[in-house]
């Protein structure tokens, strides 16, 4: 399998996995301050917010299309459970889906044709006015990676304490990382033990 993953599918998950295990067997918001998604935003150049400041505004709206993103990708791992860190509180599908339509069309793009000797004809696409909305490129990345065969590989992680999605790159791969694996394995070796004790 060990398909790559795109630059739209990296994004969407990046902005899903703002929300972690703590490590002490809570859960962690990255965007819990605006702060915080200033860090993230410049810590991804694609986004195209070089100069980023968040404010309360922004990052409420971030949040609220992140909201969205984990609602259809609980969607996307069906029939299989949904993150345990906001099963219980997804946004209807209906809203998720209305949200990023709403967010992506908030900047206008056009195509963009790069063709450098040696390689193949790129296109992509970019605002048509400067710079994008943080949210429009957020919910487009959002868009594009649901929309592609790259959402068929994504799974929730259901090792303990792990709220995390992740796209599956090996037949056999049923959890987010190796650490996660190792927990998984332990916690079923005590729990065998348990039962037999």
């Amino acid at each position: 399998m060990n398909a790559p993953t795109g630059a739209d599918a990296r994004l969407a998950l990046d902005l899903a996995l703002t929300i972690r295990h703590d490590g002490h067997g809570g859960v962690a918001d990255d965007l819990a301050t605006a702060e915080g998604l200033t860090a993230w935003v410049r810590e991804r150049p694609e986004t195209g917010a070089h100069d980023f400041e968040a404010d309360d505004t922004d990052l409420a709206a971030v949040r609220d299309v992140r909201g969205a993103v984990r609602a259809l990708f609980a969607r996307a791992v069906l029939p299989g459970e949904p993150s345990p860190a906001d099963a219980a509180r997804l946004m209807p599908v209906r809203d998720a889906v209305e949200w990023l339509n709403t967010r992506a069309a908030l900047t206008p793009t056009v195509p963009v044709l790069s063709w450098t000797e040696g390689t193949a004809p790129v296109v992509r696409q970019e605002p048509a006015h400067g710079d994008a909305e943080l949210t429009a490129t957020l919910a487009r990345a959002a868009i594009a990676f649901l929309a592609s065969p790259d959402r068929q590989r994504l799974r929730a992680c259901h090792a303990p304490r792990c709220v995390r999605y992740f796209l599956k790159d090996h037949p056999r791969q049923e959890w987010c990382k190796p650490s996660c694996g190792n927990r998984a394995r332990v916690a079923r070796h005590h729990e065998r033990h348990k039962k037999t004790a």
